[in-house]
């Protein structure tokens, strides 16, 4: 069974209901509030793992609760949205949402979203300790080493702190102006070309099959997401 606190925040009755008979039934602890504002005042109350936040809400919006949360906490931010486009989708992660998932949706999808939204890994210090395995590929954030197969794989400064900073926060979307902007520097935030040529020299270093890769995977027009 799952575990962890998640908050269901939507104006629609049935919605929450429905989510939070449904997401409980998995073993999760849910809550929810009718309003970005009652969110706000019951995430000051209590702690939680996970936000399920709907864009589109009377008085305060989605996209201004997503900002107000993500000031003064990293917990999980998942955007609820009828709206289906790359733009809408790269407005809500730069609010600081970790995921999105458009209506009407599963509930298998949303639960898969909801698991790796958990398994996010915490912002990492450089001097961290962390070591990441994958299959065959081990990555050492604090000697900044990637070996496969018990063999060094030799990377470029930018391509080391591409994947360091994907791996800082697996699980969630991260869109090209953000990597642009944490890798490259301001300077460089509309040069998305920059992200998809060194994904691709990382997925060749790495063993990746382009036509599958495992763990780099492509948010089409948005951006790109590690998986564990």
């Amino acid at each position: 069974m799952s575990t962890g606190r998640i908050l269901v925040v939507d104006d629609e009755p049935q919605i929450r209901r429905v989510l939070r008979t449904t997401i409980s039934a998995q073993g999760y602890e849910v809550f929810d509030a009718k309003s970005g504002e009652e969110a706000l005042l019951t995430i000051r109350e209590q702690r939680f793992d996970l936000v399920l936040l709907d864009v589109n809400m009377p008085g305060m919006g989605g996209l201004a609760a997503c900002r107000e949360i993500r000031a003064g906490s990293d917990m999980a931010i998942i955007m609820l949205t009828v709206r289906n486009s790359e733009q809408d989708k790269v407005t809500a992660l730069d609010a600081g949402a970790d995921d999105y998932i458009t209506k009407p949706f599963g509930i298998p999808e949303l639960s898969a979203r909801i698991r790796a939204a958990l398994r996010r890994l915490p912002i990492t210090p450089l001097d961290s300790d962390k070591q990441i395995r994958l299959e065959g590929v081990a990555i050492d954030l604090q000697m900044r080493r990637v070996r496969k197969a018990d063999k060094e794989i030799r990377l470029t400064p930018k391509e080391y702190d591409l994947l360091r900073l994907l791996v800082q926060h697996a699980g969630k979307v991260l869109t090209h102006r953000q990597l642009l902007q944490e890798v490259w520097g301001p300077g460089h935030v509309e040069r998305s070309h920059y992200v998809r040529l060194y994904v691709g020299y990382l997925r060749r270093k790495l063993g990746a099959d382009p036509a599958r890769p495992a763990h780099l995977v492509t948010e089409t027009g948005v951006g790109y997401r590690f998986v564990l």
